[in-house]
């Protein structure tokens, strides 16, 4: 199938244009489903053998569209094309919370939530396997996702062997800025403490999406981070709040603040720069010398879905190197399928080409060895930590 260049726009851009915040980080303890599931209701419940459909619910602009006709999904309809599965795809998650909120009831209450197949960050997918609200796959029905997902992201803490998600897209959270204007490089996470940034360095306010670099770096390893590591973090931020070093604490608008000049150096998402840099060569990402976090955002099947087979079928063919290239050429987050490296760098397109050669999205060996999964914040660590983080970011 032919392959896109850049869109204008990120999924995460627009969610930030609207007025919704993506949620992203790292999870810990994905469990296996059974704590509203009597014997016999999970298969009782998949009429994809006689009921070729399926309901998808995913964030907005986070799947490829055709330029000409944006309604259209290119890689969903030639899914359709060639299973006879109907898909009805729904862009309804605009924040993990909220979307938790909203399916929360029907599972609390052993009901189908009207979904078989969603996208929710990793550590949304702990909360979910931590309820038992989530259904272990069936690899031997998808034989791509055996063979070509990334094997750094094959089997992190909160998921051994990703019984019960797989990755739709990972990315990276590091440092963005602009090379121009600071006049010098940005190398670790404790540059952004320099006094010439003073008033023009942003943080992520969500806790799950920021608390990782930060600890990474002070050298700590986040897949085994300790309450004191956290509550060391948050000193030093609150060191930096009273000194006014930090100018406001953001969701994605950091992204205009990074344009505009008025901020110099910020955390942020790989993918979003990969959309800045287009307009403006002179920002940079960084994965610091200490590390980065590498997060994702998963499929999961919930609990009574009434079309699992038919759901596992569609996440396979997503792992096609040729689709996952075709996706990877729209969405510029890292590709949880290495092998689509080389359908880009096989395209013949000069911009295509070079989407094969960026390592945010194909990371290269020494990226990767600086990249770690982080462990989620448990339930029982979640209140306190919220707490303090959020009086912090001024939430």
């Amino acid at each position: 199938m032919p392959l896109k260049t850049i869109p204008p726009l990120t999924r995460r851009t627009l969610i930030r244009a609207l007025g919704s915040g993506a949620v992203l980080g790292g999870l810990a303890g994905c469990g296996v489903p059974a704590a509203y599931v009597r014997p016999g209701d999970r298969d009782a419940t998949d009429l994809s053998a006689t009921d070729r459909r399926l309901v998808w619910a995913n964030w907005p602009l986070y799947i490829d569209v055709d330029e000409e006709q944006p309604s259209r999904r290119p890689t969903l309809e030639a899914f359709e094309r060639r299973t006879g599965i109907s898909v009805d795809y729904v862009e309804e998650i605009n924040d993990n919370d909220e979307f938790f909120g909203k399916v929360s009831p029907a599972l609390m209450n052993h009901q189908s939530t009207g979904r078989d197949l969603i996208v929710v960050s990793d550590w949304m997918a702990a909360r979910f396997a931590r309820l038992g609200w989530v259904q272990e796959m069936d690899r031997a029905r998808q034989p791509n996702v055996s063979r070509y997902l990334d094997p750094q992201l094959r089997s992190p803490a909160f998921d051994p062997g990703r019984r019960c998600t797989v990755p739709w897209q990972s990315g990276i959270t590091g440092i963005a800025y602009n090379r121009r204007r600071t006049g010098r490089e940005i190398r670790r996470v404790a540059d952004l403490w320099a006094s010439d940034l003073k008033g023009r360095v942003t943080l992520l306010s969500g806790l799950d999406e920021a608390f990782a670099l930060l600890m990474q770096g002070n050298g700590v390893d986040i897949g085994r981070w300790t309450a004191d590591d956290f509550h060391t973090v948050c000193d030093q931020v609150e060191k930096q709040v009273r000194r006014g070093q930090i100018r406001r604490f953001t969701g994605n608008d950091y992204i205009k603040d990074l344009s505009s000049g008025d901020v110099l150096a910020c955390q942020a998402y790989s993918g979003d720069v990969i959309q800045l840099q287009a307009d403006d060569p002179d920002i940079e990402f960084v994965v610091p010398e200490e590390g980065a976090e590498l997060w994702a955002e998963s499929l999961m099947i919930p609990n009574l879905a009434r079309h699992k087979a038919n759901a596992e079928r569609l996440i396979d063919y997503y792992y096609e190197p040729e689709v996952a290239a075709e996706l990877a050429a729209w969405v510029t987050y890292v590709c949880p399928v290495p092998s689509a490296q080389d359908v880009l760098a096989s395209a013949g397109d000069p911009e295509t080409a070079a989407l094969a050669e960026n390592p945010l999205i194909f990371p290269d060996r020494e990226m990767r060895g600086r990249l770690a999964i982080a462990r989620d914040i448990t339930s029982a660590e979640r209140a306190e930590f919220a707490r303090r983080w959020n009086r912090i970011a001024g939430l």
